[in-house]
This record gives structure tokens, C-alpha cells and sequence, in this order.
């Protein structure tokens, strides 16, 4: 089974869980922006947690399928469609060969995942598909999607096919009544604050910095990318200059530069920092983070790190939770 891509959007790249174990010889880890929708993207269609899914930003691509094919769309909704029918998010979904999937605006959220039962036959690059741009590597060629690519199918599952048996039947495209939905939804919604755990420097911030990073907003700039956010806002200040030794760099890292502008470290982030960190935000809320979009304000809490392995505990409980039922269903 292949896909045709008709048209790529604004951004398309395959990302799985990331590059792992090479951060020390300075390779990126990458990896998708939200990795809780990859995960639960895959486990909803019978996919190992880790299979690469095409990561789509804001204006997404329209695609083809030559065969009849089972698929999901978690994350962002832009508006999927099939032959001009709107196609529900967060479920499993029979194509029929020829159908061709297409996208609109972004009603909610930034990025969307296309997960393919049986994954893409991409060759895997130190252990990972995903895509780092800048060194073109990983993923399709190691590069964006462009017009005229064909995507080649990896060998569904067992239960990705019991899966899509059960789902068949006449129609453009098939989908289930069951859904799930991402812990950061059901746990306090979209809206609630950006939680943080302390950074490793913020002893060394002015209490009215450490004030405000909790109690005024921060602008997402243009200037956000897979590598980063840069936030705009109140300065945040040190008490006195600081010297620093470069540290490793870690997801969801906020680093404060000369300019006393916030950056939120992301997922194509540099293998080293040297800004003073001035806070860490806690894994579980990595993905409402990486829904938002640039000219949105986020508001940040603080959190204990105990605090911080409970969620991150919850999450993955709920995970385990949602991939046991599924496959005690169809396995």
C-alpha cells in the first residue's frame, strides 16, 4: 500500500519518539512535538507506542491512498476531510483505495498526526525515522514532504488488521464510535496554566522575575520552531551576572538569554545549552505546549518535581490503561 502526496502543506515530516542515546555525540534527539498524540495515534490503530506518523503544521497536506488503508488523526484539528466528508479525530479510520485525505484550517491546535497501521517503510537512522531537517537526516529522504512523494506502507499488526476488519463496511471511509483522548485534555483541559518544576538556575533569577514568570502572560513569537519557542514578555533578570559551564539540553527547558526574553527548549533543540534555566516544564503538559501556536499567551505555574512524577505517573498509567483495553478487544 502507498500514499501520493497530492500537495505537502505547510510543514510535513515523519517523527516517531525521537533519536535516542546519541545527544552525547551531539545528535539531536528530535522526535514528535507531541508525543502523547503520536502514542495514543499508534496504540488506537494497532501500532507499537514508538511508529513513526507524519507530524503535520498548521496547513496540512492533501494525500492519496492507492490501497484501502487504516489510519488516525490525533493532535491539532484542521479540518480533515475524505472526498469532502469531515472525518473524526481520535479514532481509527478505514480509507478506501483511492480516497484522499485533506485538511483545512487549524480549529484547534498547531499540529496533527497521520499514524498508519503498520507504520512507514522508512530505513530507520540510529534506531529513529524522525526527521531533522537541518541535518537532512532521518524520515522520507531526510526532508519535508514535496508534491509527487510516495509514501510506502509498512506490515500491519494483527490487531491493526483485526482493527480494520471489524471497522468495514460500504462508505468512503469507516470510523469507529469509540474515541480516546489525550491525558492533558481529560486532566485540566487546554486551557489551564503551563506547569513548571524549578530550573537549575532559578536561585540565581530576582524574586520579581521568579514573581512574574507565574503571574503574567508570555507571548509565543513568530520565532517559534521545532527548536524552540521564543516567548515575549516581562524580562526576567538575574541578580548578578553569571558565569556558566554549557549543560546538556532537555525538552521543555526555559532558558532565559542576555535579552531576559523566555526560550522553551522543543524537540529539534541543540544537544547543549548555556543560558541560565529558570524552569522545566513537567513532561505532562509537553504536548498542550506543543499545540499552542505562535501569538498565543501562556500562562506558567509552579509545581513541586514530586508533584511533577505524579502527573507524569498519571499519564502514563492512562496510557498503559487505554492500550490494554485495546488490545484485549481485538488481540
Amino acid at each position: 500500500m502507498s500514499i501520493t502526496v497530492l500537495r505537502p502543506g505547510m510543514l510535513t515530516t515523519l517523527q516517531d519518539r525521537g533519536r535516542q542515546g546519541y545527544q552525547k555525540y551531539g545528535v539531536l534527539v528530535s522526535g514528535a512535538m507531541d508525543e502523547e498524540a503520536l502514542r495514543l495515534g499508534n496504540i488506537i490503530i494497532g501500532n507499537e507506542q514508538g511508529e513513526a506518523a507524519l507530524e503535520i503544521t498548521m496547513m496540512g497536506p492533501v494525500l492519496k491512498f492507492t490501497e484501502d488503508a487504516l489510519i488516525s488523526l490525533t493532535g491539532a484539528d484542521l479540518e480533515p476531510r475524505v472526498d469532502g466528508n469531515a472525518v473524526p479525530m481520535w479514532r481509527p479510520i478505514v480509507l478506501k483505495s483511492g480516497s484522499v485525505l485533506r485538511f483545512g484550517r487549524p480549529v484547534r491546535g498547531s499540529r496533527t498526526y497521520v499514524c498508519l497501521s503498520g507504520g512507514y517503510d522508512v530505513p530507520l537512522v540510529m534506531g529513529s525515522k524522525s526527521t531533522y531537517l537541518r541535518a537532512a537526516m532521518g524520515g522520507y529522504q531526510g526532508r519535508a514532504l514535496a508534491a509527487d512523494d510516495v509514501l510506502e506502507a509498512g506490515r500491519m499488526s494483527d490487531c491493526g488488521r483485526a482493527i480494520m476488519e471489524s471497522l468495514k463496511r460500504r462508505g468512503n471511509f469507516i470510523t469507529s464510535p469509540w474515541y480516546v483522548q489525550p491525558a492533558y485534555e481529560l486532566e485540566q483541559g487546554a486551557d489551564g496554566p503551563i506547569r513548571l518544576t524549578p530550573g537549575l538556575q532559578y536561585r540565581y533569577f530576582t524574586e520579581e522575575s521568579c514573581q512574574k514568570l507565574v503571574h503574567e502572560g508570555f507571548a509565543i513569537t513568530v520565532h517559534a520552531d521545532r527548536m524552540g519557542y521564543r516567548m515575549k514578555g516581562s524580562k526576567l533578570e538575574l541578580t548578578a551576572p553569571l558565569e556558566m559551564i554549557s549543560e546538556a539540553a532537555v525538552k521543555g527547558t526555559v532558558q532565559v538569554p542576555a535579552d531576559g526574553n523566555a526560550i522553551i527548549l522543543m524537540a529539534d533543540r541543540q544537544s547543549t545549552a548555556g543560558y541560565p534555566k529558570i524552569g522545566q516544564v513537567v513532561l505532562a503538559d509537553m504536548g498542550r505546549l506543543a499545540q499552542s501556536k505562535p501569538g498565543e499567551v501562556i500562562h506558567f505555574s509552579m509545581i513541586t518535581p514530586a508533584q511533577a512524577e505524579v502527573l507524569y505517573i498519571e499519564r502514563e498509567e492512562y496510557i498503559d490503561q487505554i492500550a490494554l483495553s485495546i488490545q484485549c478487544r481485538y488481540e
